[in-house]
């Protein structure tokens, strides 16, 4: 994951031309995914957003009134989509229009001609977008992983709209044992004969996420799988991992720098919060974090690695005391 962070990409630059090309995937045009039914009680919508090679369609889910000022983002990780949000989202739209975005190249949305531009500055880009399409008079953020990274890097600039963050199992500093276990599985394609064949792959992959149930696992990661030309597979655009394949160790440092310069330039409220079985974020990065930035504290989940789903009604209740003071 550390090669979408690095200074390079953080400059927008890629080593790819780009060209204003209509948006494809690897398996034909974007027209050819297969949208998913959407979680009970959500709604949905898309926002127009750009990138150096065209314009593009971001879309995502939401609960709650419309018409309520406090908005909720909540933002996924590296291979999820928004709909992993739906149970914390029910929790929380008494209190908030929650919106969770298909961050692009994921679920909904479509995917980037260019996946050099699969990274942090396109996704804060597109994020700017949408908060600018909802017009929020109080926007939280609960970013999981990528998401988390995303909402530090946004919160971290000047005049940033963000005024309370909670960043679910993420920092600055990526642990090599977690990148380690990401190449595994992103780096190979996988095709599924059926859907319960994908979802038995997907819930492997998320035994870190905590303790669940079968059926919660089921709510949680059918969404994950789309079927095409008669074939289960994975939601997201194969080449979301181009930046990272491209990486190497110095640009890995340098991505790492900038992200401690986002985390320490952040002035509001956060909330870092670690599985305690996490091999993405030590204790030590937190830690360093707490030391760092006097906005932030912290707080441990057991039995979960990463990163914590909440989806558990003791996780759900960290989230809620956290965004309790609304304005």
């Amino acid at each position: 994951m550390r090669g979408m962070f690095s200074s390079k990409f953080a400059s927008g630059q890629s080593d790819f031309p780009v060209k204003p090309t209509p948006q494809s995937d690897a398996l034909g045009n974007i027209s050819s995914v297969i949208h998913q039914p959407n979680p009970a009680g959500s709604g949905q919508g898309s926002v127009q957003c750009i990138s150096p090679a065209g314009l593009h369609r971001m879309a995502y889910l939401t609960w709650g009134d419309p018409q309520n000022p406090n908005v909720l983002l909540c933002v996924h990780g590296l291979t999820r989509r928004g709909s992993d949000f739906a149970q914390l989202a029910r929790a929380m739209s008494d209190r908030y229009y929650v919106v969770c975005p298909d961050v692009v190249g994921r679920g909904n949305s479509d995917h980037l001609v260019n996946p050099m531009l699969y990274g942090v500055p396109q996704y804060v880009s597109d994020m700017v977008t949408l908060i600018a399409h909802l017009k929020p008079k109080q926007l939280d953020w609960f970013g999981t992983s990528m998401g988390g990274l995303i909402g530090m890097v946004l919160a971290g600039l000047p005049n940033q709209p963000i005024q309370r963050l909670l960043l679910n199992d993420v920092g600055p500093r990526i642990e090599p044992a977690f990148f380690m276990r990401l190449m595994k599985y992103l780096s190979k394609p996988v095709v599924f004969a059926t859907q319960e064949e994908g979802l038995a792959y997907v819930n492997e992959l998320t035994t870190t996420f905590g303790r669940h149930s079968l059926e919660q696992l089921r709510e949680l990661n059918l969404p994950q799988l789309i079927q095409k030309q008669d074939k289960w597979h994975l939601h997201y655009d194969p080449q979301i991992n181009a930046p990272i394949m491209a990486s190497n160790p110095m640009t890995a440092l340098a991505g790492e720098k900038a992200l401690w310069n986002s985390f320490d330039a952040i002035q509001v409220p956060t909330l870092i919060v670690r599985g305690v079985e996490s091999d993405l974020l030590s204790s030590a990065t937190v830690t360093e974090m707490l030391s760092r930035n006097p906005h932030a504290k912290s707080v441990e989940i057991p039995e979960a690695g990463h990163a914590p789903a909440f989806i558990l009604p003791n996780h759900i209740h960290i989230a809620r005391e956290f965004f309790s003071n609304l304005k």
